[in-house]
C-alpha cells in the first residue's frame, strides 16, 4: 500500500504590525529580526512586508530555570 503524500506545514503569514501583536513586541523588533536573518522577511509588491508567524514561534527560546520551570511550592 502506498503511503500518503508528505504534507508541508502550512504557512501563516501575518503582516509585521500582526507579527510583533502575535510576539508582545514592537514592530521594530519583528524588523530586527528580519534584519539579523533570525525569520524570514516575505515581500509582497514594493512596499508589502509579511512574515511567517511559524518561523516567529520556532525564533522564541525557552529560558532556563533552576526549578525546571515548575512551581513547587505546595
Amino acid at each position: 500500500m502506498p503511503s500518503p503524500p508528505l504534507t508541508r506545514l502550512q504557512r501563516r503569514i501575518a503582516s509585521v504590525n500582526a507579527a510583533a501583536e502575535y510576539a508582545g513586541v514592537s514592530t521594530k523588533t519583528i524588523r530586527r529580526r528580519i534584519s539579523d536573518g533570525t525569520i524570514t522577511g516575505y515581500r509582497l509588491g514594493p512596499r508589502t512586508l509579511r512574515v511567517d508567524l511559524n518561523e516567529l514561534d520556532a525564533a522564541l527560546r525557552p529560558i532556563p530555570t533552576v526549578g525546571g520551570g515548575r512551581d513547587d511550592a505546595s
